[in-house]
This record gives structure tokens, C-alpha cells and sequence, in this order.
């Protein structure tokens, strides 16, 4: 085979690998166009707790660490500030709608180590656990830039902590 022919053979397979790949995307993208919860500010009374700089890194099904949702505002890796309160979690990602989580949502506050495009140091994740308006429980990953995912965790946890049970039902399946 000449130099040539090889050249050819390794373009066609990248485009033909691009193109499964945009494929796949575009596929996701149709199958969660439903948006997991819609923008909403926090309410006036609510009055922030803490605020703290993250890198949003994915939103995934329930326990399925690499099965990311490309949900409307959550598709893509973002800075995002955290801003935490008595009643809800807002997240501000970086050209998106604020996201408010009421409490009432938020089942599980975790640490973690590892989820789609990204693996860190043991714990430098943080897994927040809440029920989408779809009826499911989805793991939203956030990575801390300036203080460590303990101590985001730690801020989050009286949110999970004030959970009813019964709403902590939700399956991926």
C-alpha cells in the first residue's frame, strides 16, 4: 500500500469515527430534550448559606456513573457557582438559566471519585442525588475549584438530611 492510499485509509476511518460520534451525540441530545427540571430563581426569603465555585461536570442516570443526560442546561461540562440555602441548591452555570433544587428533591449527598469525563482523586467529586421532573433520581457531579468537595458536601448534606423518604423513590429504570 503506498503512503498515499494509508493517508486515505486513516482519514476515511477518523471521519467515519467523527461521524458515529456526532451521531450518538445528536441521538442523546433527541433522547433527553426533556428538560430534568425547569430554571427557577431562588425564592426572596431564601437567604444563601454558601456560595461556592465548582466545575459542573455531568449529569447522569441514578447510580450509572457513565451514562451521561444531555438535558437542556446540563449537556455540557461548565464552571457553575453553587449557591446554597435552607431550602434549595441554585446552580449558575456559565449561559444557562439558573437551576434551582428545592430540598424536598435532594435525596443523597455523596462524595465521589469518578463519572463520565472525569476521574479525580479519591472523593474530589460531589454526587448530588435529587428527582427530576421526569420522575427519576439523576446524579449531578460537581467538582469544588477553590475548597475541597468535603466541605461542598458538608453544605449540601442539611439539604439531603431534610428529605422525606417518600420521595427519595425515584428509579433510573
Amino acid at each position: 500500500m503506498t503512503r498515499e492510499a494509508a493517508v486515505l485509509v486513516m482519514v476515511a476511518v477518523a471521519v467515519v469515527l467523527l461521524g458515529l460520534a456526532a451521531w450518538g451525540w445528536v441521538r442523546r441530545a433527541r433522547r433527553d430534550r426533556t428538560p430534568l427540571i425547569q430554571p427557577a430563581e431562588l425564592n426572596a426569603a431564601d437567604v444563601p448559606r454558601e456560595t461556592i465555585d465548582a466545575l459542573y461536570v455531568a449529569t447522569t442516570v441514578h447510580d450509572a456513573p457513565l451514562e451521561r443526560i444531555a438535558a437542556p442546561g446540563l449537556g455540557f461540562r461548565s464552571p457553575v457557582t453553587v449557591t446554597v440555602t435552607d431550602a434549595a441548591v441554585a446552580l449558575d452555570l456559565t449561559n444557562q438559566p439558573r437551576i434551582t433544587i428545592p430540598a424536598d428533591r435532594i435525596t443523597a449527598v455523596t462524595q465521589a471519585t469518578l463519572t463520565i469525563d472525569r476521574v479525580v482523586e479519591k472523593d474530589g467529586l460531589v454526587r448530588l442525588s435529587w428527582l427530576a421532573d421526569t420522575g427519576v433520581v439523576v446524579d449531578t457531579y460537581l467538582r469544588p475549584r477553590d475548597t475541597s468537595a468535603r466541605q461542598l458536601a458538608d453544605a449540601l448534606a442539611p439539604l439531603a438530611d431534610a428529605t422525606d423518604p417518600s420521595t427519595a423513590t425515584g428509579d433510573s429504570e
